[in-house]
């Protein structure tokens, strides 16, 4: 706590009692009364030059301003009573950026008040607790401190914003937001006995809102690695606030033993807290709210000697490996990669409000074959939602000890006798669930002096452009536009010569339904690249003036100059005449990119050559796919020759929950040209085919390679009006 204290007395004093001098040097009082040397540095070399002479004591300040492509290094021996400490002139003045990163080696170390934003790390790590392989960090400690959209550009490029090495070190007050690229937003590596048994702490952060990866790569947090799963870590991580980490299943990776999660809350998180590898792991006191969410989960319990208890689960959507509680079978003498057996569990009084599904016995199939053994579950609260119990066994549980529990629904008759039914609404009493405090607060999280980001639609928040037929003045009016603004077309033509490269979210509608055309004279009108969204409604676009071009397409994404989650809202839309080539789309994607979500309401689609909507670029059978959501209803197809739409999602990786397609309300007339389905769908997890008319096509495809997915397929008549089976299904999962 003295270190504390001593921080806190530097950030309260301001440089107005030092000179401003390059690499002044001044004494300021701590806490204790005793000096401390700040030496302030405008410059990168004046920085190294303070770095070597760094004593115990000594305050070196980063000066305001933006410091770009700074190989940041603070390497050196502070002492328990007198940490050497790295601070920004004034918190979140001092801005790393382009190819910045930092790494400490040493020990007693403290930074604070940085921000990286604007460039990606040349390494693999933005901060390291390590100065190299053979210099780690021990005991000291980085807070106040932001790293916020820091993306390497080529978004399967795999690095890690934060990783912890060494022992004893702290990680606090932190505001990490925005991840896009493969790997871990923030890590703990235990590949040397010097990372081991470390005690490491990770509080009070704040771990902002990772949108969807489309793989495996997409955690907020992972401590350990399969290789040291077996290892203990020992790491706290406590009072932290998750909000919309959803990169993929695994929210947390628990890959090391004898961890602690106490007093975070996870909210609208999509995944769970798996216990993937490890024993002796306690997680307790936390708050899990999905708001309602899709794919919001709570805990997955695996291998030996796991404790849940005293939490809160509450508004969880989840099922399968995202319910709110999902205990797992094991592999026999499983490989260290693999499932271990689920040995001695407690689950102990915990409250379940409003949640989906407790899965039990999940992944049972011949490989995962061992059950629980030598667990309990007790005083717990199952409070499910809607008229389903919330209960999913798959296999013999008798190895759970179930006692003392109370419900609102009937549970199955093999753990009947371990639960008391209530009423909902009913008095729950007191010596079940979760009492006292649980979670943290979003405001006790990450920095007072940053924002954190809202989850308000990226269309729409800015201001009005009005545009008027003619040449290129789409184009104009994009390069006039900031995130959020609205271009509205007048009534006429528009021809455009340009490819335009679209970098932000805006909108293009017509200002009166119908009357706007479009005509574009390149491959692609729009490219989306970096945080490209594009969001039309009420204009025709005619595709005759194209080049006769292999993949032409209105709507692509790049790859160059990075590319973020995409989004492409299309109402009330005519797309025609896409036919100089026999590849012409609507919306591609290319290889490496990928869309939160397509979404087409209310339009017509004829005279199309090619795939209207095309997301199979990813065909390496990594687990890799291009769209999250492709939600296609009460819209027109006719004369497509290539299939509605192609999605590709290969390999068998479980890591995470699409591609979906839902096609709703629509018509569909001599598309795929005899032979091409309907829509091919190839890996998509979760798919639904209702209410849609179709004639002179083939049914839809959907190519099973993992996973159960989820299918809904009702209500599709043909050209008679009799029923039409509308999907067949190739299964090739082994």
């Amino acid at each position: 706590m003295r270190a504390l204290a001593i921080a806190a007395s530097v950030a309260l004093v301001g440089l107005t009692a030092c000179s401003t001098t390059p690499g002044a040097i001044a004494e300021v009082e701590s806490l204790q009364g005793e000096p401390l040397r700040k030496i302030i540095v405008q410059t990168q070399e004046e920085y190294q030059l303070a770095e070597k002479l760094a004593q115990p004591g000594d305050v070196l300040v980063l000066a305001n301003g933006i410091w770009r492509d700074f190989d940041l290094v603070l390497e050196a021996e502070g002492t328990a009573d007198h940490p050497i400490y790295l601070i920004a002139e004034e918190p979140g003045q001092v801005v790393l950026s382009g190819q910045s990163s930092l790494r400490l080696g040493g020990k007693h170390l403290i930074v604070s008040g940085l921000v990286f934003r604007d460039g990606y790390t040349p390494r693999n790590e933005v901060i390291s607790f390590r100065r190299d392989s053979e210099t780690l960090a021990f005991n000291s400690r980085v807070t106040q401190t932001v790293i916020e959209n820091y993306n390497n550009p080529d978004r399967t490029q795999r690095d890690a914003w934060v990783v912890m090495y060494g022992q004893n070190n702290e990680f606090d007050h932190n505001h990490l937001s925005g991840k896009l690229n493969s790997g871990p937003t923030m890590t703990v590596r235990l590949n040397t006995e010097d990372s081991q048994n470390n005690n490491h702490r990770i509080h009070h952060n704040y771990f902002g809102p990772r949108p969807v990866f489309g793989s495996n790569g997409g955690e907020t947090l992972r401590i350990g690695t399969s290789h040291y799963s077996l290892t203990t870590s020992g790491t706290r991580v406590e009072h932290n606030y998750f909000d919309r980490c959803s990169g993929e299943v695994e929210i947390i990776s628990n890959k090391s033993g004898s961890n602690t999660y106490r007093g975070n809350t996870f909210y609208e998180s999509r995944g769970t807290l798996p216990l993937r590898h490890g024993n002796d792991t306690v997680v307790e006191q936390n708050l899990f709210d999905g708001n309602g969410a899709p794919y919001t989960g709570g805990v997955r319990v695996i291998i030996a000697r796991q404790t849940v208890r005293y939490n809160m689960f509450r508004n969880l959507n989840g099922e399968r490996f995202s319910g709110a509680l999902v205990v797992m079978n094991g592999v026999p003498n499983s490989p260290i990669n693999r499932y271990h057996q689920v040995d001695g569990a407690v689950i102990e009084g915990n409250s379940f409000e409003n949640v989906g599904t407790i899965e039990l016995g999940e992944g049972s199939d011949t490989e995962r074959s061992a059950v629980p053994i030598n667990s309990t579950f007790r005083n717990n609260v199952v409070f499910g939602s809607g008229d389903a119990t919330p209960f999913n066994l798959y296999d013999d549980m008798s190895g759970i000890s179930f006692a003392d529990n109370v419900t609102n629904f009937v549970p199955p008759s093999d753990i009947a006798s371990g639960f008391a039914i209530l009423d909902t609404g009913a008095v729950v009493p007191d010596s079940v669930g979760a009492a006292g405090d649980f979670g943290v607060s979003r405001d006790e999280t990450g920095v007072a002096w940053y924002p954190k980001p809202n989850a308000a639609s990226p269309f729409g928040t800015g201001k009005t452009i009005l545009a008027e037929p003619g040449d290129n003045q789409i184009a104009e009016a994009m390069a006039q536009a900031e995130p959020g603004d609205e271009i509205v077309l007048a009534p006429g033509t528009y021809r455009e010569a340009k490819s335009i490269n679209l970098q932000i979210p805006v909108t293009v509608r017509a200002a009166e339904a119908g009357t706007a055309t479009i005509l574009f004279e390149r491959r692609n009108l729009f490219l989306l690249s970096s945080l490209g969204g594009l969001k039309m409604a009420g204009i025709t676009v005619n595709g005759s003036a194209a080049p006769d071009a292999v993949g032409n397409s209105f709507i692509a994404s790049t790859a160059r100059g990075g590319s973020g989650n995409h989004v492409v809202e299309l109402s009330d839309m005519v797309f025609e005449d896409f036919v100089v080539n026999r590849s012409f789309s609507v919306v591609t994607a290319a290889k490496g990119t990928f869309f939160d979500k397509v979404e087409v309401s209310d339009s017509r689609f004829q005279n199309i050559s090619g795939v209207a909507f095309k997301f199979d670029s990813e065909t390496d059978d990594y687990g890799i796919y291009n769209v999250e959501y492709l939600i296609i209803r009460d819209s027109q197809f006719t004369d497509v020759r290539g299939s509605a739409t192609s999605i590709y999602r290969g390999g068998r990786d479980e890591s995470t929950f699409g591609p979906h397609a839902f096609i709703t309300g629509s018509s569909f007339a001599r598309v795929g040209a005899d032979t091409a389905p309907l829509a091919l769908l190839h890996g998509v997890q979760n798919m639904r085919l209702e209410g849609n008319q179709i004639a002179q096509a083939q049914p839809a495809t959907l190519v099973i390679t993992t996973g159960k997915p989820k299918t809904v397929v009702q209500g599709n008549t043909g050209a008679d009006g009799n029923a039409f089976a509308a999907l067949n299904i190739e299964d090739l999962r082994q």
